[in-house]
């Protein structure tokens, strides 16, 4: 079973949380809504963006198309049309391997460090 994080619990995210949660520029986030028709945010009374969890899952794909896995914007749209169920599906496993492989390789450090602090 791979491992999920835990839910988000806010409801609604302000455009400078969700650039910050990807460590891009608020204005890339913008830029995405007018070209992926997938990434509707609602707006406030003020005409603020608030994004839902799911049009952050929406962005997170999107952001692995593009930054990760080089995809155009053409493509990555084309790629969200055709699979995007299955596609969340295979980036959550990717990204649950990441984390996996990261514990492991810390593991792997500190076991050094530990052998080398314990000469016998």
């Amino acid at each position: 079973m791979p491992y999920k994080e835990r839910s988000i619990e806010k409801q609604y995210f302000t455009i400078g949380e969700v650039a910050a949660q990807f460590k891009v520029a608020e204005s890339l986030v913008r830029f995405w809504e007018t070209e992926f028709d997938e990434l509707r945010p609602r707006r406030s009374k003020k005409g603020n963006r608030l994004y839902t969890p799911q049009d952050i899952e929406v962005f997170r794909t999107i952001y692995h198309l593009v930054k990760e896995r080089g995809y155009t914007i053409p493509g990555a749209r084309d790629m969200l049309k055709q699979k995007g169920p299955q596609l969340k599906e295979k980036i959550d496993v990717v990204q649950s391997l990441e984390k996996v492989r990261a514990f492991l390789l810390q593991l792997r450090k500190e076991v050094e460090a530990a052998g080398k602090a314990d000469p016998e």
